[in-house]
């Protein structure tokens, strides 16, 4: 049943489970926690001094903080605030970070103290950013204390807006370009993909207890661990990064019930508890993935060692997230990302003609709902190609069954998907291009036990150089995220490309196992 009673404004819901479960624990960290009451009112006063210090409806604040009780403030107090959140990965580079900052050009920032220099020098290249509040993790640095905001009365009121249909945040996410596209996202797409879905198809109630070692900065937590939490009036602990040997530690005290990750998480966690025989997780009535496709070995192996459902779903940023889900009930097909939401319309054309294909035919999967995206920020080329009518076109391949169950087979974009986190290949090559002793430069994406997938990067060296192996991912490393660092380095004598210049990609990956 489609929960409708939780798509309501963020101010609203935070008033009803103060009203309703005051006392009650919404979310905890290894530091702290706070109740419904508090987490209504401490928003609440943030948000009014956000409006104090200037910031308006419609301005965007920047969060750079880690997986925290915190960050769940932060966000909930920026959506009160009338503004826009721009998530921050934490481990971001500089370079990143700036990009974000001044693409979505925020005007204030939310960080952690132990990131004041970082902050105070990357104001200097965005002139809109006014104002920085700093939270003590870490460190404790001289300025605006988020604490203090959150304990002190302020001389506004939060502005508490009731339109949920209007942007609430800027999700940043890797695209065939090389340039991270800010993806506009409103709570009613966000809450709408909570009812009909992690309600409706998973049964995520006030009765759940959740253990969540999701990156907040993404949009799959944003939804699941941030606002579904919230929603339902359920609990939470954050994890403020994933370790395999602290989950199973927690989730052995029976006090969780509910654990969402991505495969990779899920592959770590049956290869760290192979030899402890017995192993149980009290109460632990469901496990949940999405990020990355789920191979049906892990997942039947999985739920055999443990005795727990794993469902398996597919989603996109774009959409909010979720697309399609496995259900706890009625048959599965492991392997397959299950069936689409309810309520969301869903088709495999053909990519050129747009035409629908039948069942088992391989093509581009397009998608319609309410959860879909207005656009991207600043972007209106980039939103034009990808929203067509009303629907938007994923760029996956895909084919579905007789049963109308979903699996993704490819991409006709050429995002590498590594253990959840997406990486364009474009990106990394604008980085490789600046390493003096390379001519030109290609990265695709290869396959990995653990992580899916992983890029390989193919060099063709300047006449008379070479370039070492090393060398060149130490460049890397000055300007992209660790995660996005190639696994593998190739020296080539060229790159293939068609007669327009586009790299035929996977000429090199033959060239792999030729």
């Amino acid at each position: 049943m489609l929960r409708t009673d939780l798509i309501a404004p963020v101010p609203e819901l935070l008033k009803r489970h103060a009203r309703m479960r005051g006392p009650k624990l919404a979310y905890r960290d290894a530091r702290g926690s706070v109740t419904y009451a508090e987490l209504e009112a401490r928003t609440g006063r943030i948000a009014g001094h956000l409006a104090d210090l200037g910031i308006g409806a419609g301005d965007t604040v920047a969060m750079l903080l880690p997986n925290s009780v915190a960050w769940v403030e932060a966000s909930l107090s920026i959506t009160r605030a009338g503004a826009l959140g721009v998530p921050i990965s934490y481990e971001a580079t500089e370079a990143e970070i700036a990009y974000r900052l001044t693409d979505a050009n925020c005007k204030a920032i939310i960080a952690t103290g132990e990131r004041a220099a970082l902050v105070g020098k990357l104001q200097a290249g965005a002139p809109n950013l006014e104002t920085v509040i700093f939270t003590e993790h870490g460190a404790k640095a001289s300025g605006l204390q988020f604490d203090e905001l959150a304990t002190t009365e302020p001389k506004s009121a939060p502005r508490d807006p009731s339109d949920i249909h209007t942007p609430a945040y800027i999700i940043y996410t890797s695209g065939t370009t090389g340039r991270a596209k800010g993806v506009l996202l409103t709570v009613h797409g966000m809450l709408w993909v909570v009812a009909a879905c992690w309600t409706a198809v998973t049964g995520l109630s006030e009765r759940d207890f959740v253990l969540s070692p999701l990156p907040l900065f993404h949009s799959y937590a944003l939804n699941l661990s941030v606002l579904a939490i919230l929603a339902t009036g359920a609990s939470e602990h954050i994890m403020e990064r994933y370790s395999t040997g602290e989950a199973v530690k927690l989730l052995k005290s029976g006090e969780f019930t509910y654990f969402p990750g991505v495969p990779t998480m899920f592959h770590y966690f049956l290869q760290a508890t192979r030899e402890e025989a017995g192993l149980k997780f009290p109460n632990l009535r469901l496990c949940v993935s999405a990020g990355a496709i789920m191979p049906a070995t892990l997942n039947r192996e999985f739920e055999e060692r443990f005795g727990i459902p794993l469902l398996d779903g597919y989603g996109i940023t774009e959409t909010s997230t979720m697309v399609t889900m496995n259900w706890p009930n009625g048959g599965r097909v492991l392997g397959s990302c299950g069936i689409p939401v309810p309520g969301l319309a869903v088709r495999i054309v053909d990519p050129a003609k747009r035409h629908d294909l039948p069942f088992g035919q391989e093509g581009e999967l397009i998608v319609r709902g309410p959860n879909v995206m207005p656009g991207y920020h600043n972007k209106p080329e980039e939103t034009a190609n990808a929203l067509r009518d009303g629907w938007y076109c994923t760029g996956d391949l895909a084919k579905y069954d007789a049963n109308g169950f979903l699996t993704i087979t490819g991409r006709l974009k050429e995002l590498i998907i590594r253990g959840g986190q997406n990486i364009a290949p474009a990106e990394i090559e604008e980085v490789v291009c600046k390493f003096a002793p390379v001519l030109d430069c290609a990265v695709v994406g290869i396959p990995h036990e653990h992580l899916g997938e992983v890029p390989a990067l193919f060099v063709v060296p300047r006449a008379g150089q070479s370039v070492e192996a090393e060398a060149v991912l130490t460049h890397c490393r000055q300007s992209l995220s660790a995660y996005k660092i190639p696994h593998v380095v190739h020296t080539v004598k060229e790159i293939p490309r068609t007669g327009s210049g586009k790299i035929i990609r996977y000429k090199l990956r033959e060239g792999l196992t030729a």
